[in-house]
């Protein structure tokens, strides 16, 4: 589950009122107009057909699939917004990820069980940018990318 403060940072950043579309959620875990449950197969469906600003935060066991999907199925004129840990030298995050889209580099590690953090880094990749690579202090600035701070 994507804590409720991370979402908040990302829709103040981005200017997002709500996402369109969640992707891989539940009803008790998205605050999006639309939801692909776990029933639904969201692997299965056709993201081409979808607009606007979706969400991705998918299961952290199997990453590959996702972001391939991200990187073949992202809509012209959308933006796909996917968080997952920061696995830079892994074959999914080189041939997905890597080149073909915005990366963030979360400064703040995130908490998804609301009691300990997660172990590792976390990035948040957006389809639908300039691909590159950009550092974010999203607890201390929502708004404001932290590129050239110490």
């Amino acid at each position: 589950m994507t804590p409720p403060e991370f979402l908040d940072a990302v829709r103040q950043r981005w200017s997002i009122a709500q996402f369109d579309v969640d992707l891989a959620a539940s009803e008790n875990n998205t605050g999006a107009r639309r939801i692909i449950t776990p029933e639904q197969d969201s692997l299965s469906v056709d993201w081409r057909l979808l607009t606007g600003d979706l969400w991705l935060n998918p299961p952290f066991g199997h990453i590959a699939p996702w972001a391939k999907k991200c990187a073949t199925e992202r809509v012209h004129g959308s933006r796909l917004f996917f968080l997952v840990p920061a696995s830079v030298g892994s074959n999914w995050f080189i041939e997905s990820v890597f080149e073909r889209a915005r990366v963030y580099l979360l400064r703040d590690r995130i908490c998804f069980d609301g009691v300990n953090v997660f172990p590792k880094d976390c990035i948040l990749a957006v389809y639908g940018e300039t691909p590159g690579f950009e550092p974010w202090r999203w607890r201390a600035q929502a708004s404001v990318s932290d590129r050239g701070a110490a």
